[in-house]
């Protein structure tokens, strides 16, 4: 079985802290889930669903997984248990944090934003599962506030990079003024009815008091690159890739 590619990204001067955006290339699992998938909740053959993840977790070096039942809702766990990468969770959230070594949280997505923040000094990280009804209810910027007031430290101290997904192109919501309350019209395109759902987390971050500066992008479509990615809004039956920040 080939490896799961990996695309990796590194916060500046940030030597300690860990990321990693899973590919669909590579990995033990057939079509249409081919090859990469990693999640246990699309109908996919869960062996090769867990040969996919333990291959995953040993060329990452961790054995600790943090995994949840993602709902697009607004729950974020702090320090929560860890599983084994072959377990299925059955915790319901869309986001953690951990101060631990060798802890790896996991985002699942196939067109959703997943975000990964890192503390400037590497004492702990976060992830989280932000789909458009994340943005509506401005789910980064109230984590960003959790987590600042749990780990007691201010939001400047706070580092942000938001993986691969859904383009602002292909973000097309014919039902906008019913979706989003109002106040969100300025990232909504009339002519093609898209919604730039990168620059509306990258604000919503930076309003939450990350510095501009900190808020990094993984500009890369999952619709548009289909021999990379899972795309659910491109194929509906598909499978998931991960995004992975962990304390080294």
């Amino acid at each position: 079985m080939a490896r799961i590619d990996c695309i990796p990204f590194t916060f500046p001067g940030l030597e300690n802290i860990s990321c990693v955006f899973t590919t669909r290339t590579g990995g033990a699992c057939k079509p249409p889930f081919n090859q990469g998938n990693l999640s246990f909740d699309v109908g996919d053959n869960p062996y090769d669903v867990r040969a996919n993840r333990t291959s995953l977790a040993a060329s990452l070096g961790v054995t600790h997984w943090h995994e949840c039942i993602q709902v697009h809702g607004d729950v974020l766990h702090f320090e929560s248990e860890s599983q084994t990468p072959e377990q299925q969770s059955s915790l319901e959230g869309d986001g953690f944090t951990s101060s631990e070594r060798g802890h790896a949280l996991v985002i699942k997505t196939a067109d959703c934003q997943p975000i990964l923040i890192a503390h400037n000094k590497g004492d702990f990280v976060a992830a989280l599962h932000n789909g458009w009804r994340g943005n509506s209810i401005n789910y980064p910027g109230k984590s960003v506030t959790q987590i600042c007031e749990h780990y007691g430290c201010s939001p400047s101290e706070l580092m942000a990079v938001r993986g691969p997904s859904l383009s602002p192109a292909l973000s097309e919501f014919v039902n906008f003024n019913s979706d989003f309350e109002p106040g969100y019209e300025k990232y909504f395109n009339k002519e093609n009815n898209t919604v730039d759902l990168w620059k509306l987390t990258h604000d919503q971050l930076a309003g939450a008091g990350i510095d501009p500066q900190n808020i990094f992008g993984i500009d890369m479509c999952t619709y548009c690159m289909s021999d990379t990615f899972f795309s659910y809004r491109r194929d509906r039956n598909t499978g998931r890739q991960l995004s992975v920040i962990w304390i080294k």
